[in-house]
């Protein structure tokens, strides 16, 4: 019985400490909220939607893309990636989405909008972040990379690079 209860106290303690480390992981490393705002009128030539997360990497990357668009005839929407659920894509002229992969996987209302999309694709920008930096959906052309700050204006770059073009300047 002395055993039985030691073997119980180890695997007891074995998931507690399991516990406190997703909880730690989930703290640090779990995205915030994004700010929602817009830039411009909906009535501009062009309409982009920029549905992404909230960590320094990510709103700089939101900021430096609505920066160079806002003097443009571009309607700029920025929204969190949560929102998606209730996007329609044919209101928009080009989509551009940032997201990490979280516990190994997208977050699952980016998932499930890009399921239900998947003739729309050809208007979707999408930038993937994982801590390995390679990670990224499949069958989904997406950019991927690590949330690396020295990195962002590479970033930007190849954003604006597949955006122009849809939002035709």
């Amino acid at each position: 019985m002395k055993k039985f209860r030691k073997i119980i106290f180890v695997l007891l303690s074995i998931a507690a400490v399991f516990l406190v480390f997703m909880f730690w992981y989930q703290n640090e490393y779990a995205m915030d909220q994004a700010q929602e705002y817009e830039v411009n009128t909906p009535g501009e030539n062009s309409r982009l939607l920029v549905a992404t997360q909230g960590s320094e990497f990510k709103n700089t990357i939101t900021t430096a893309i609505v920066d160079y668009y806002k003097t443009e005839a571009v309607y700029i929407k920025v929204i969190d990636v949560s929102a998606l659920v209730g996007v329609n894509p044919t209101n928009y002229d080009a989509l551009l989405v940032i997201h990490t992969w979280e516990n190994w996987k997208p977050p699952s209302s980016v998932k499930s909008f890009m399921d239900r999309t998947t003739d729309y694709r050809d208007k979707m920008v999408v930038l993937t972040t994982s801590g390995e930096g390679s990670y990224k959906m499949e069958g989904i052309d997406a950019f991927t990379g690590e949330s690396i700050l020295e990195e962002i204006p590479n970033h930007v770059g190849e954003i604006i690079k597949k955006l122009n073009p849809l939002l035709k300047l």
